[in-house]
């Protein structure tokens, strides 16, 4: 069994960043965020955090701006929550994943109403 800290880090800090932002942040301009993945470097000194975010083009931009600008805040609530030797830098990064997963969907529903698309249930895709 492989033991890989930096993985195990990485989905502690996304928990505890997600409850942060719903009970503790109190920035107007985040808007509806999701962390979506946490990626810890070996030395646990870095943390890309991915974030997605609902809502027009300027939403999204301004929720990334407001979670920047709380860094410091937002790492030292982690501070207290999570027993680290070294807390690392936080960078976070929009993720268009989930967009783009609906994206896809809503393409795929569209051609089974046409029925351009071979099959009548999902379990044909």
């Amino acid at each position: 069994m492989e033991y890989d800290r930096p993985k195990r880090v990485g989905y502690l800090i996304r928990e505890e960043i997600s409850e942060i932002i719903m009970r503790r942040l109190k920035d107007p301009r985040v808007g509806f965020v999701t962390i979506t993945q946490v990626e810890v470097t070996k030395d646990l000194r870095r943390a890309k955090v991915y974030v997605s975010v609902m809502g027009s083009e300027e939403e999204k931009v301004s929720s990334l701006d407001g979670l920047r600008s709380a860094k410091s805040f937002i790492k030292r609530e982690l501070g207290k929550r999570i027993r680290l030797k070294f807390m690392p830098e936080l960078d976070f990064v929009y993720d268009g994943s989930m967009e783009h997963a609906f994206r896809i969907d809503s393409i795929l529903k569209e051609l089974r109403e046409k029925g351009e698309l071979g099959g009548d249930s999902e379990e044909d895709l």
